[in-house]
């Protein structure tokens, strides 16, 4: 089914379930989960309140849920054992399971091991150097 603009518009929510609104048309006191963090907010365990969509041509239509800002709760803050566990987790992503060595970057997924280990022949495209 294509939706149109006028389609997105829901506010009751009968035809979705949720009031629905149209892209970037939603009504104050309802914000993303980017835009509450933007405003140091999180959700606080509070179901999705209501969505935008919109319409696009190939696909199903774009959706983002609103959450209410005025039962949003402030962002838990950042505590030294968290900063730790953090600097650890991300220490962990930069070290070479081939040769153990810290790669100074995050190791690519796709290759599993830092670039020397992933071509120790000295080339990272195919071409000779």
């Amino acid at each position: 089914m294509r939706l149109t603009r006028a389609d997105c518009f829901d506010p009751t929510g009968e035809r979705f379930g949720i009031p629905t609104f149209p892209w970037r048309m939603a009504p104050d006191g309802y914000a993303t989960r980017r835009q509450l963090r933007a405003a140091g907010l999180r959700p606080g365990g509070q179901g999705v309140a209501a969505q935008c969509l919109r319409p696009r041509r190939r696909r199903g239509p774009l959706t983002a849920f609103l959450y209410r800002v005025d039962r949003a709760l402030p962002v838990r803050p950042m505590t030294p054992a968290r900063r730790a566990a953090l600097a650890r987790a991300m220490r962990a992503r930069r070290i070479c399971p081939g040769c153990g060595a810290d790669a100074g970057y995050v190791i690519p997924s796709s290759l599993g091991t830092c670039v020397p280990c992933a071509y120790p022949e000295g080339t990272t495209d195919g071409i000779a150097a």
